[in-house]
């Protein structure tokens, strides 16, 4: 899942399932979507995790018809995401979040293809459910990879945006 942001006309979303592989299965997008001044005011730093969590990645989640097993993002405000789901959201980093780990007394990560995978912090079962699931995933299965492939076809969509 991945966002990227249309200057002046706020978020465009979008949410690419794959099989255990990475072949394309379904492709979602929102439009853009765009806060106004009230909610820029009453969100303040919360603004765009509740954007990408709950408006524009919920709408997504809801609308594809083949419901993924796991989620991944580039983006940790999307992490939000988990806190409307049952399916676990994980955000791609080089290095686990440490500071974290050591806040909470657990170390909410699990490694899958050289990247280390952040869940949502409320959500410690994730990175074990994840964990118990590796078998189904290639080792060397490529994360960014399909998210790159979500951010091409976001700015192929602002591109049909900006021209109506």
């Amino acid at each position: 899942m991945a966002a990227v942001e249309v200057e002046g006309r706020g978020c465009v979303g979008g949410l690419l399932v794959t099989n255990h592989n990475g072949r394309p299965l379904e492709f979602q997008c929102t439009t853009p979507v765009k806060p106004d001044r009230t909610q820029e005011i009453l969100y303040g730093r919360m603004l765009r995790p509740w954007l990408l969590g709950e408006l524009i990645g919920k709408t997504l989640l809801d609308r594809v018809s083949i419901k993924p097993e796991l989620i991944v993002t580039s983006d940790p405000d999307l992490l939000e995401l988990r806190n409307h789901t049952q399916t676990p959201v994980a955000c791609t980093a080089d290095q686990p979040s440490r500071v974290d780990a050591a806040r909470h007394g657990t170390d909410n990560t699990a490694e899958l293809g050289g990247r280390h995978l952040q869940f949502h912090d409320s959500h410690l079962d994730d990175s074990s459910f994840v964990i118990k699931q590796l078998h189904l995933i290639p080792g060397q299965a490529d994360l960014e990879e399909p998210l790159e492939r979500v951010q091409e076809a976001l700015n192929e969509t602002i591109k049909t945006v900006l021209t109506r």
